[in-house]
C-alpha cells in the first residue's frame, strides 16, 4: 500500500478515535441506523447521478492506486532512450517486436514501425492520452460528488432523529440520548466525507496527473525516435517533464537499462 496514504488513514483515525475516548465513551458514536442512512443514501445518490460501472469502476480505482506502487517518470524516459537506441541501430520495424507490457507505449511502438506518417501517430496518441483524461475525471468525480451526498444524508439523518426526539417531548429523560442519536448522522457525514471520500479523489487526480506525465514523456519520446533523434537529445528533452532535483543523470538512465 502507497505509504503515505497508509499513514494518512491510520493518523487520521487514530486521532479521532484518541479524541474521542479522552473524554468519551466510543460506544457512544455507534449507531447501525445512521449508517444505513448516511453510507446507503451517499450510494444511492451516487447511483442515480453515475452508471452503475462508473462507480464499480472508481471503487476499483480507488482500491488500485491506493495498492499500486507509483510510476517512477524516470524509469520512463530509460525506457524511451533505450527503445531510442534500438530503433538507430536495428531499425524502426524491430519496435514491433518487443514485447512490452504498457498499452499505449506497446501502440506507440507499432504506428512507428507500420511507417505512419507523424501526424498520424501526434493525433493518435494524443487522442489516447484526451480519453484517459476524460475517463479519469470521471472516476475521480464518483468520490467528489459523494464528499458532497454525504454531508447532505448526514443533515437528513439528524432532522429524522430530531423529529423522533420531538415525538418523545413528554419524556425528558430521552430528550438528551435522542440528541446525541441524531447528531451522529451530521458526524458520519463529515468524517466520511473530509477522512474519505475528498482524500481518495485527491488522491486519484494526483495519479492521473503523473499518468498523463508518463504518457506525455512516450507521446514526445514517440516522435524523437521518429525523428531519429540520438540518445542524449531524447534524454534532454524528455527529462524536462521532470523537476530537476528528480531527475535521474543520463548515465544512470544508461545503468538502469
Amino acid at each position: 500500500m502507497d505509504l503515505a496514504s497508509l499513514l494518512g488513514i491510520l493518523s487520521g483515525i487514530g486521532l479521532i478515535i484518541g479524541g474521542i475516548l479522552i473524554n468519551g465513551d466510543l460506544r457512544n458514536f455507534i449507531d447501525i441506523p445512521s449508517i444505513m442512512i448516511v453510507g446507503g443514501g451517499t450510494v444511492a445518490a451516487s447511483l442515480l447521478t453515475f452508471q452503475l460501472q462508473d462507480v464499480v469502476t472508481a471503487f476499483r480505482a480507488a482500491i488500485f492506486v491506493f495498492s499500486e506502487k507509483r510510476e517512477d517518470p524516470n524509469d520512463m524516459v530509460a525506457t524511451m532512450i533505450e527503445l531510442c537506441t534500438l530503433s538507430r541501430r536495428q531499425g524502426l520495424v524491430a519496435l514491433s517486436k518487443l514485447e512490452i507490457e504498457s498499452d499505449f507505449l506497446r501502440k506507440a511502438c507499432n504506428l512507428i514501425a507500420d511507417g505512419s506518417k507523424e501526424d498520424m501517430i501526434r493525433d493518435s496518441l494524443q487522442i489516447e492520452i484526451e480519453s484517459m483524461k476524460q475517463r479519469h475525471f470521471i472516476v475521480q468525480d464518483v468520490f467528489r460528488k459523494m464528499a458532497g451526498y454525504s454531508p447532505s444524508f448526514g443533515m437528513i439523518g439528524t432532522l429524522i432523529g430530531l423529529i423522533q426526539m420531538l415525538t418523545q417531548l413528554s419524556n425528558p429523560e430521552t430528550v438528551g440520548p435522542a440528541m446525541a442519536v441524531a447528531l451522529i448522522t451530521t458526524f458520519y457525514g463529515s468524517i466520511m466525507a473530509t477522512m474519505f471520500f475528498l482524500p481518495i479523489a485527491g488522491k486519484l487526480r494526483a495519479r492521473t496527473l503523473l499518468e498523463v506525465m508518463n504518457l506525455q514523456i512516450i507521446f514526445e519520446g514517440a516522435i524523437s525516435i521518429l525523428e531519429n533523434n540520438n540518445p542524449l537529445l531524447v534524454y534532454e528533452k524528455l527529462s524536462s517533464y521532470i523537476p530537476l532535483k528528480l531527475r535521474r543523470p543520463m548515465e544512470k538512465q544508461i545503468i538502469k537499462r
